[in-house]
């Protein structure tokens, strides 16, 4: 039994013990089948007007059952954000709630200074108003709040939204109008106690990643998606804390995925099945021209990003059973689409060159505990007590753990050194190459800014944007009470 193994078998020990604690995390029935809402949509451009308020907020997730919420320029989430490739986006983040916010523009190329990290928070009653230069392929994003230990709480609460990046410059052969044929879905799950959303951070949570009893999708439970007859585009977005999805549908019919984090691929990509972890993006095109109802659904997968190893099966209930979570029901009307079937062979996109790499970087991320298993694990991984980190150091505001010399591309190999995490690295996109100590071809993964690492994970990443001292970019595990808790890196760029 190696390392990794024993330290797998001993959390899974703890989970065993905390399993009783996960069986009230069941919500009463939600009436199914609400329209799906669609977020408004803002055009941000180099003109005045473009503001985004974070306010407390009220929703009734459940009719009848009032919960407290934050949002940007509503109760709960914000508004889908519109830039334009080569055009410069004046936006003011205003914060009108009672605890330091930041805006973090997720997997945007951005100097530092305007990435939005934990560096940049700022208080009640302060106006952000940063001018972004949008260098940056077509693309889904999205913004967030991103202060430091605060991360899970703003962003479960609903400081959260969806960006969508346009190129004019290229001719995409793909949906394009926006909730017609071009759905945004964020997807959530959330835990409600008598149809109150909480969050009730226990022991195993800060260990494994806080999970709900329920998926949201754009803030709605279980809802219905009604789409033309014909090509409909999906942008999906996992914006859980910690939940990894498997998705599909429930007809198994195949769909083709035609975007990652950082923009198109280079040819459509037929699947039934996608898998997303937490801060991961995905475009889909699904052919609707049969006309047939059916229903988004994923793999529940118990333990997140656990897996299917020791922890995953003993919080599954040792059984080695997957449930189906019902998340999005989709109805087919008498319009037809704008486009129909089959897509191009390949798409306007291209994956950069970045050549052979300079130097290369490890990253291992650590896990552990408090307690008995605490000091089991620090004994065998030589912490200093803290509750997470990245090789053996949690995030330290102060310091920059590395500079990188722009413009020259370096190899990153990351390690996981318990459990499976998504990786996510500021200021710029990169290319995978390995995945599970396993070679893969980037042209069928797209440029990434969140990777899942589950074993020997190599990526390929070029900075061409800087970050000083006062406001240098991060890298981290995007399980939010992770992050919260120190597996947290920052370094600089010039």
């Amino acid at each position: 039994m190696n390392r990794r193994h024993f330290l797998m078998a001993g959390a899974a020990a703890g989970a065993a013990l905390a399993a009783p604690m996960l069986v009230t995390r069941r919500a009463v029935a939600a009436e199914p089948r609400a329209p799906l809402p669609i977020p408004p949509l803002i055009d941000v451009d180099d003109g005045a007007g473009n503001t985004l308020t974070a306010r407390a907020g009220t929703r009734e997730f459940f009719p009848g059952v009032s919960s407290r919420t934050l949002g940007f320029s509503q109760d709960y989430l914000g508004p889908t954000l519109r830039f334009v490739k080569g055009r410069t986006a004046k936006i003011a983040v205003e914060n009108g709630v009672d605890a330091p916010i930041t805006a973090h523009w997720h997997g945007m190329h951005l100097p530092g200074h305007l990435d939005g990290g934990p560096q940049l928070a700022f208080g009640p009653g302060e106006t952000w108003a940063p001018e972004l230069p949008i260098d940056h392929p077509a693309a889904t994003l999205w913004y967030h709040s991103h202060v430091h230990g605060e991360t899970a709480t703003q962003v479960y609460r609903g400081l959260a939204g969806m960006i969508l990046l346009d190129d004019p410059e290229i001719d995409v052969p793909l949906p394009r109008t926006y909730g017609e044929d071009d759905i945004p879905l964020i997807f959530q799950d959330r835990l409600f106690q008598r149809g109150v959303m909480t969050y009730d951070l226990g022991h195993m949570d800060q260990m494994a990643g806080f999970q709900g009893s329920d998926i949201l999708v754009n803030g709605t439970l279980r809802p219905a998606l009604t789409v033309p007859a014909g090509l409909v585009r999906l942008r999906l977005l996992n914006a859980s804390n910690a939940r990894t999805y498997e998705f599909g549908f429930s007809d198994g019919r195949a769909f083709q995925q035609v975007a990652s984090d950082g923009g198109l691929l280079p040819a459509p990509q037929t699947m039934t099945g996608l898998h997303l972890s937490p801060g991961e993006r995905a475009e889909i095109v699904v052919d609707f021209s049969d006309r047939r109802a059916v229903r988004l659904v994923s793999a529940d997968i118990a333990g997140g990003m656990m897996g299917g190893g020791s922890m995953g099966g003993m919080m599954g209930g040792g059984n080695g059973t997957v449930d189906t979570l019902d998340i999005l029901s989709i109805e087919v009307s008498q319009r037809t689409a704008r486009l129909s079937g089959p897509l191009p062979a390949r798409l306007p996109a291209t994956l950069p060159d970045l050549g052979a790499p300079v130097r290369t970087r490890d990253f291992t991320l650590n896990v552990h505990s408090g307690g008995m298993m605490g000091s089991m694990l620090n004994n065998l991984i030589g912490r200093d007590g803290q509750t997470m980190g990245i090789n053996g150091s949690s995030y330290d505001m102060g310091r920059v753990d590395f500079h990188a010399p722009l413009g020259e591309t370096e190899r990153w190999r990351i390690n996981a050194d318990m459990m499976a995490h998504p990786f996510h690295v500021h200021g710029a996109s990169f290319l995978v190459t390995r995945m599970g100590g396993q070679a893969v071809d980037p042209q069928t993964i797209g440029l990434k800014d969140v990777v899942h690492v589950d074993g020997q994970t190599e990526i390929l990443v070029r900075f061409d944007k800087p970050a000083m001292p006062e406001a240098p970019f991060m890298y981290h595990c995007h399980i939010l009470e992770h992050e919260d808790r120190g597996m947290m890196g920052q370094f600089t760029v010039g």
